[in-house]
């Protein structure tokens, strides 16, 4: 009876577990092509940024994006996980000016970025 208890306990905190992640609507997101095409990536930035209109699947990681960022990525599948090491690294590499300003936007005071890139490098 005891095993079952545990076992009952287990699966109840897994289940907590999966429903406390974001939406895995955009998992499947080719991140590469995103980084690839420099139009592309803008439009995303842009509409992080809240320069630029959103279309449906950036403005879906928009919403999670300032909880994300502070906390680490704690409630990203690891397929967003992936998706935010990529977007990150392309931006950084390919548009550096926005890179930071993307940094300064969401995190001011410089408190959790570093970590966010940690969290997500192995994804």
């Amino acid at each position: 009876m005891k095993g079952f208890y545990v076992l009952s306990v287990l699966l109840v905190f897994a289940a907590v577990q999966a429903e406390e992640t974001y939406s895995t609507e955009n998992d499947d997101l080719d991140i590469d092509a995103v980084v690839a095409d420099l139009d592309t990536l803008r439009g995303f930035v842009g509409c992080f940024m809240d320069t630029t209109p959103c279309h449906t699947v950036a403005a879906d990681f928009k919403k999670d994006i300032p909880e994300a960022i502070k906390t680490n990525c704690l409630k990203c599948t690891q397929a967003q996980k992936h998706i935010f090491h990529k977007f990150l690294l392309g931006l950084k590499e390919k548009l550096p000016t926005e890179y930071e300003a993307f940094k300064a936007k969401f995190d001011p005071e410089g408190k959790h970025f570093t970590a966010l890139e940690t969290a997500v490098a192995n994804a």
